[in-house]
């Protein structure tokens, strides 16, 4: 079966809310043979491969929902899961942070009857969300499960060799082997990690990210704090572009589980744009404003407004309070990326 773009997957229904439904599809490479999941090869650094993979099954019916306890993870809790580590005391009295991290091949149900051949860190997409404070000393122990080279590249400040790309350091980490990437927590603020391994968009666009906050000295202001990841899938692996698109791993998630917080209440989003094969992403709100905090690194908001726009790597904190009880939407501004996937709701209670 020809591959299906995503603009035909719009022609063909509307929000999960309507019973989209589209036929199943599997990715081909450009000689047409089709493909298990999984299958691939490259060089380090090559820009060619072969695509496999795709998607298989029904998508959307009205009312179903994705297996969470199967896939391993569950988007309503990662909006809250906080990964602090483990602590140590070095010489001196400075705090030592450390997390294990590991790679896998991981196929992921991101739709009702859909499976994606997924690479992971720690088995979710997105990956843990690492979080610190200003001036630790951080180490990541990292295993590469997968049956593919990968490397963990933090932003941020720290030394060429703890950098995770080829060349520098322990360079690509092949599978079965394992490195230690150490620095300094530094500066403050929302940053993120993702594999730094050729063809790049491929192992971005597979799951290999995740969020990385390192909370001011003072600390901020107590709130119910949720993180946000944007991204999609591209299922056919063209790599021109997403037939899904998500927040926190499952698409339209947040419309049928929707995101609990109290009227009055602060509440802090820790937003980022990891989407590949999009030039840009947004976030919207429904009848509410936000306080905006660019990458974080500053304590003032730079705007107040209701819509976002970030590029592949932006990121930037939100903070508000909701004045009202009842549901609030949230979404991409672009109808594209909310009728595939990029929506949900807020629950506001009194």
């Amino acid at each position: 079966m020809a591959s299906v773009s995503r603009r035909s997957l719009l022609a063909s229904g509307g929000v999960a809310a309507l019973g989209l439904t589209v036929a199943g599809v599997r990715g081909a490479t450009a000689d047409g043979a089709q493909h298990d999941h999984g299958a691939h090869s490259h060089a380090h650094g090559g820009s060619g491969m072969a695509h496999g993979g795709g998607v298989n099954g029904p998508m959307f019916r009205g009312g179903q929902t994705v297996d969470h306890a199967a896939n391993g993870f569950d988007p309503t809790e990662i909006l809250r899961d906080f990964d602090w580590g483990r602590t140590t005391k070095l010489p001196g009295g400075r705090t030592l942070r450390e997390w294990d991290v590991w790679a896998s091949d991981h196929d992921v149900e991101v739709a009702p009857g859909v499976t994606f051949p997924a690479w992971t860190f720690n088995g979710r997409i997105p990956g843990p969300t690492l979080r610190c404070r200003e001036g630790e000393r951080l180490r990541i122990n990292f295993r590469n499960g997968s049956h593919h080279p990968h490397t963990m590249h933090f932003h941020g400040i720290h030394p060429a060799d703890m950098d995770g790309v080829a060349g520098q350091g322990a360079g690509i980490i092949e599978p079965g082997a394992t490195t230690i990437y150490e620095f300094d927590a530094e500066p403050f603020g929302l940053h993120l990690y993702h594999c730094h391994v050729g063809p790049l968009a491929e192992h971005i666009a597979r799951g290999m990210y995740g969020t990385f906050i390192i909370d001011p000295a003072g600390g901020r202001p107590d709130a119910d704090e949720l993180v946000m990841v944007q991204h999609g899938y591209n299922t056919t692996f063209d790599g021109e572009g997403n037939q899904l698109y998500a927040v926190n791993g499952i698409p339209f998630c947040y419309m049928n589980a929707p995101v609990q917080v109290r009227r009055g209440e602060l509440v802090r989003i820790y937003l980022t744009n990891l989407l590949e094969y999009d030039p840009i992403n947004s976030f919207h709100l429904h009848g509410n404003f936000f306080h905006y905090f660019p990458t974080g690194t500053s304590l003032q908001p730079l705007e107040y407004t209701d819509t976002v726009a970030q590029v592949q790597g932006q990121r930037g904190i939100l903070e508000m309070r909701f004045p009202h009880t009842g549901q609030f939407m949230f979404h991409a501004h672009k109808t594209e990326f909310a009728e595939l996937g990029w929506m949900g709701m807020f629950e506001v209670t009194g």
